[in-house]
């Protein structure tokens, strides 16, 4: 389908993966209100400080200081090293074969019942340290490059992952897990800074992870029963 009935379905394929991101964020905020953080005190308090004249040289340094450099230092913590790994495993091989694909054809079979492949699975796991670098990687592994792969074309990027063996149900299932899987490193990090607790943390990147390898696989199986 081309033209104005495949924007019709990307449309709706776009809305209906944004509007269920919301509904498992109520179910999940709901189920956790009555399991783990049951009777846990809850309370809101807005305490107003004293007014005083902003002022726009203290303004800007703490911004800088207390927002800007801690985001950039988390996130440089977790990139450097993981672009590293990244371009050991895309450089290093056995018996002629590099470390990335090796991974990915170990994943590929459980991939595949979540409507995904190897390569797409593999790109979620090294793409923790930011979730950008995610299609890079998938293309990378596409094109066998030993570099992250960056097209700006539209087109040519269709084009490689249809190549590929991409559906409308890989296409749905990658936004599904998008939306449904662990928040990246510097956002771990944060909230194991902010509650300073391993436990949460923990929960932050299994929770929504588990939910996205469910949704995955219900949704292929329901696409398979309804295909075939």
């Amino acid at each position: 389908m081309q033209g104005f009935g495949a924007s019709i379905i990307s449309t709706i394929a776009v809305i209906f993966v944004i509007l269920l991101g919301i509904f498992f964020t109520l179910i999940i905020s709901k189920l956790l209100s009555k399991t783990i953080l049951k009777g846990m005190p809850s309370s809101f308090v807005l305490e107003l400080p004293p007014y005083r004249k902003p002022q726009f040289g203290k303004i800007l340094i703490r911004s800088i200081f207390d927002r800007t450099l801690f985001v950039l230092g988390r996130a440089i913590s977790v990139a450097a090293p993981a672009g590293l790994i990244i371009w050991l495993f895309a450089n290093i091989g056995i018996n002629g074969e590099n470390l990335l694909n090796i991974i990915a054809n170990f994943l590929n079979p459980f991939a595949q019942l979540m409507g995904l492949d190897g390569y797409i699975l593999t790109a979620f796991i090294l793409g923790i340290p930011a979730n950008e670098i995610v299609l890079p990687i998938i293309l990378m592994c596409y094109l066998g490059g030993n570099s992250l792969v960056n097209l700006e074309d539209t087109f040519s990027i269709g084009q490689i992952l249809i190549s590929h063996g991409w559906t409308i149900l890989t296409a749905i299932n990658v936004m599904l897990f998008t939306v449904l899987h662990y928040p990246c490193a510097t956002t771990l990090l944060t909230i194991k800074k902010e509650t300073g607790s391993w436990k949460w943390t923990a929960l932050s990147f299994l929770l929504p992870t588990i939910c996205g390898i469910v949704v995955c696989m219900l949704t292929n199986l329901v696409y398979h029963i309804v295909i075939f």
